[in-house]
């Protein structure tokens, strides 16, 4: 009697490995962003509860018994729960929930930024610069460093002199412009050759671009 005829196996190199690996791959990097951002906005979210609800109880108290109350509450809480509920980070949530008092804004900018992103900008005079600081960090997808950056080169107030300047009837949108370029981290003296300028440019490379802001690129 004949032998039964076994089949070969399958070879294993011709599975569509790679490309099930990049959709996975691609299928976890999306979640994961995902996760992170609902994290980073529960986070956010949690510290202005907390700012607001010590800001409600302590908002009729005297000045004296809120000094005791503060540093009392941090040393427990961060007892129990790490040190991001020390005393300094403590009154950050109470001036962050002060100057953001309103919750959708609050939700809404924390979808993208983190909790540093808010320290760098609750110390700023006006909602109005808050709310630009934070749409730019946002639009340009910039980190806490390169926010703080642009809060130092004052772009907000450059900005604003810039619009100003544009005409009513003109077609540019508002925020084309800065007004004006600071260039003084490429310390040019008062006489300089074009060659100095494109030297200089050439070794704070990092920095102009920075200056001369969204859409420019060094070719």
């Amino acid at each position: 009697m004949a032998k039964k005829k076994i089949p070969a196996s399958t070879d294993k190199s011709s599975l569509p490995v790679e490309s099930l690996f990049r959709e996975l791959s691609l299928l976890i990097e999306k979640n994961k962003q995902k996760a992170v951002s609902q994290v980073r906005n529960t986070v956010n979210l949690l510290y202005w509860q907390i700012g607001k609800k010590n800001d409600e109880i302590l908002q009729n108290r005297r000045a004296e018994y809120g000094v005791q109350v503060v540093p009392n509450l941090a040393e427990k809480l961060s007892v129990k729960y790490g040190r991001s509920f020390e005393s300094r980070n403590l009154r950050r949530m109470m001036q962050f929930a002060n100057e953001f008092p309103d919750r959708k804004i609050v939700v809404t900018l924390s979808r993208q930024l983190s909790w540093s992103h808010f320290i760098a900008i609750i110390p700023l005079k006006t909602m109005e610069e808050r709310i630009f600081y934070a749409q730019l960090a946002m639009q340009d997808i910039l980190g806490v460093r390169d926010l703080r950056h642009e809060i130092e080169r004052k772009t907000f107030e450059r900005t604003q002199i810039a619009d100003a300047k544009i005409s009513k009837n003109s077609k540019l949108p508002q925020g084309t412009f800065k007004g004006p370029y600071m260039f003084d981290f490429l310390d040019l003296q008062n006489a300089y050759l074009e060659k100095d300028v494109e030297t200089a440019i050439l070794r704070d490379l990092e920095s102009f671009i920075l200056e001369m802001g969204k859409g420019f690129v060094f070719v």
